[in-house]
């Protein structure tokens, strides 16, 4: 619990912060935010290790491939990534661009999703009577 209230803590402040230096530097402000996001970033990286070794007891359990676990994360990691992107876009004042970071997003995360959604396919198929 002492987690979410750092992360809400430190987002506040970052906000705050921004706001009272934006009318004087706008360029230091954007790095402010950017500082806020990366530190609220590193702060739940330990809990990624959790996340890990549940994925790890789901692929031991179920006989997945461990390339499917690999891909699932790299999948998750990108929406991550281009959250924090367009966010960044947003904030800068770019929301066009970002709207377009997003839209790459989406498309790459579908391709690299298409090798699941086929396996999830064929045993569905294997499971239907012939």
């Amino acid at each position: 619990m002492e987690i979410i209230i750092k992360i809400v803590a430190i987002g506040l402040v970052t906000c705050l912060a921004t706001l009272i230096v934006k009318p004087v530097r706008n360029d230091f402000a954007i790095f402010i935010a950017i500082a806020g996001g990366l530190v609220i970033t590193f702060l739940v990286l330990d809990y990624l290790t959790d996340i890990f070794d549940v994925f790890k007891n789901i692929i031991s359990s179920t006989g997945l491939s461990s390339n499917l676990y690999k891909l699932l994360i790299k999948i998750i990691a990108i929406g991550y990534l281009i959250e924090f992107a367009v966010g960044i876009c947003s904030d800068t004042g770019n929301s066009s661009l970002g709207d377009k970071v997003l839209l790459g997003g989406k498309i790459v995360i579908m391709v690299m999703a298409l090798p699941i959604i086929t396996n999830i396919l064929q045993i569905i198929i294997g499971l239907l009577p012939t």
